[in-house]
């Protein structure tokens, strides 16, 4: 097969050593280049030009983020997306089975490579013409991302404990918590007006503290429709009730009355009530917006499935 390696030198497991190790685990069985990404938007580009070119598999090396810009470039294309992890979390990855070390990530994407059922085909779900793998939130956890930005520098070597302070600090200072921010339309007519964050999921889990996954709707996979978590509190107690359960402790997080959980939905509006409100897409902080519309796309892209 032909192959692209697009790779993230900034994420924070990629090394020069790994990258050297990865390419000639590669290049054994197939013909590969390698580019590297060098600003936002960017793999977006070199996985459009690899479809054009007629590229059988980009393979991405980097954090969630990178692997977002691939998929918008190869929705929609013949070409499949390739999955090695590079960053500090990694959710759409480990979301698909493959283990956290991107050297044995190799392993397994090489032997799914030589099977010829391992490709097929997945939805994706987008907000205002975007594509996200696996989730994208309007409101606090968008702030929260917004957060750790700021800190980029501490990011590679901080990771977890850094999202979780991003978190309190988010909930005590950066985020009006006074009264609902965001209305949601449905298809059906029906609606929420009192929401304070919406998220939605096009699988599970949300995320991961180090190795435990956050559960917020085991619904969400990528042979369904997309799954809204509109979040009707941010009241202290009930929040962190509704975030134990996400990580197994107490009732179902479906039980929740401060949370509406729709799942398989196609298409659904966030309308902000009052100031635009962050926006983030498989955990990249895109600015702010009064407006999103959600879309759900079946079989869109074409993925290299490890467990296939």
């Amino acid at each position: 097969m032909r192959l692209l390696l697009l790779v993230n030198t900034s994420a924070s497991s990629v090394t020069a050593r790994g990258r050297v190790v990865i390419q000639k685990a590669l290049s054994a069985d197939h013909e590969v280049h390698v580019a590297e990404t060098g600003r936002r938007g960017h793999a977006t580009r070199l996985a459009l030009g690899a479809a054009a070119d007629g590229v059988d598999v980009v393979v991405a090396l980097g954090g969630d983020g990178t692997l977002n810009e691939a998929a918008n470039g190869l929705a929609g294309t013949e070409t499949a997306l390739g999955v090695l992890p590079g960053g500090s979390t990694n959710v759409f990855a480990r979301t698909i089975g493959l283990t956290n070390d991107p050297i044995e990530a190799t392993g397994q994407l090489l032997a799914a490579l030589a099977r010829p059922t391992s490709i097929r085909r997945i939805g994706l779900a987008s907000v205002n013409g975007r594509y996200f793998l696996f989730n994208a939130g309007v409101g606090f956890d968008a702030a929260v991302i917004a957060q750790v930005e700021r800190r980029s520098g501490l990011k590679r070597w901080a990771g977890h404990p850094l999202f979780v302070y991003a978190g309190f600090a988010t909930w005590f200072r950066h985020y009006d918590r006074s009264g609902p921010q965001l209305s949601v339309e449905f298809q059906d007519g029906s609606a929420i007006r009192d929401g304070y964050f919406a998220l939605a999921l096009n699988t599970d889990p949300y995320t991961f503290l180090g190795n435990r996954p956050l559960h917020i709707a085991e619904e969400a996979t990528l042979d369904r429709g997309m799954t809204l978590a509109t979040f009707r509190t941010l009241s202290f107690l009930p929040f962190m009730r509704i975030i134990g359960s996400a990580l197994g402790y107490g009732r179902p997080v479906r039980a929740h009355r401060k949370l509406d959980l729709r799942t398989d939905l196609a298409r659904f509006t966030v309308r902000v009530s009052s100031r635009p409100l962050p926006y983030q897409v498989d955990g990249d902080h895109l600015g702010e917006v009064e407006v999103a519309e959600f879309r759900h796309e079946p079989d869109v892209l074409r993925l290299v499935m490890p467990g296939a």
